[in-house]
């Protein structure tokens, strides 16, 4: 049973008879009877009652009857959503914490307010993590720092920070810049897959040294804590140290020219943008809520 099967038995039934229906639907009437015959022995059962060349809907035709209407109705109203270029329905949306904390707000308002039909779920982790998500199916799209893999990701700029060594104000200071310097011996860092992470530890690699302890975290704010109580030192995007109201017991230093900026993306699986993603495009490239300043 397919949904034309269905179109030509409610036109059988609304015309009154095979040959109306034919015309109507614009085929031969042998087509019409054959289609008809075909859904009754899929079905087993009889849809007509026939007497002559007369047909009466049978008991069972009236209740596939409504059925069909309602089947043939749902499918006009897919079609119409799917080919609806209006943003609207569930978009799953994903980020890095700092980009959830700092960025995003003023956008995500802004975006809410154009297009109230999309109902929006945003949920954190690291690039590696985020991307996972995004080629699993669990997310539409997300905002990733770079690199990020051209092959299976389309992406658009959106975010540039700026990073920056965080340190007690206490902390012994140092260069990062340097070579002479020596580097901290305690890092506070995210789980494997921080992008952020990852740059202070080639930072480290290109010294020729690494860092005698590694100090997970599971938020900025824990880890800027912890910096202010002399645990360690830690690469932060710039931008963060506004949400934490402890930053003036902060000593910043700024990472070496051509380490100390990061590009975050916005990324979407290979030939899937939908009309939220492009919504969301179009609010970042108008800059609402100075979604572009660094």
């Amino acid at each position: 049973m397919d949904l034309s099967d269905l179109r030509i038995f409610r036109a059988v039934v609304e015309e009154g008879g095979i040959t109306r229906a034919a015309e109507r639907l614009h085929r031969v009437q042998s087509n019409i009877t054959t289609r008809v015959k075909q859904l009754e022995d899929d079905l087993g059962v009889e849809l007509f009652i026939r007497e002559g060349k007369r047909l009466h809907v049978s008991p069972a035709g009236r209740t596939l009857l409504g059925y069909a209407e309602r089947l043939l109705e749902l499918a006009e109203e897919a079609r119409g959503a799917v080919q609806d270029m209006r943003p609207r329905g569930l978009f799953r949306l994903g980020a890095m914490e700092s980009t959830a904390a700092v960025r995003l707000p003023a956008p995500l308002s802004e975006y809410h307010r154009r297009f109230p039909e999309v109902t929006l779920e945003l949920s954190t982790g690291n690039p590696t993590h985020l991307a996972g998500r995004i080629l699993a199916g669990e997310l539409d799209a997300a905002f990733a720092a770079e690199p990020i893999a051209n092959g299976p990701f389309e992406k658009a700029p959106a975010f540039i920070e700026d990073l920056v060594i965080v340190a007690a104000k206490d902390h012994p200071p140092f260069a990062p810049d340097d070579p002479a310097t020596e580097p901290p011996k305690a890092v506070l860092v995210f789980e494997p897959g921080c992008p952020h992470r990852k740059r202070l530890e080639d930072w480290y690699a290109g010294r020729g040294e690494m860092p005698e302890r590694l100090i997970e975290m599971a938020s900025y704010h824990t880890m800027l804590s912890c910096a202010v109580a002399g645990m360690g030192v830690s690469l932060v995007p710039k931008s963060v140290l506004t949400t934490f109201p402890e930053r003036k017991r902060l000593r910043v230093h700024p990472m070496p020219k051509g380490a100390d900026t990061a590009e975050t993306v916005l990324i979407w699986r290979r030939g899937a943008a939908s009309p939220a993603i492009t919504a969301l495009l179009e609010v970042l490239e108008n800059g609402a809520g100075g979604a572009k300043a660094n």
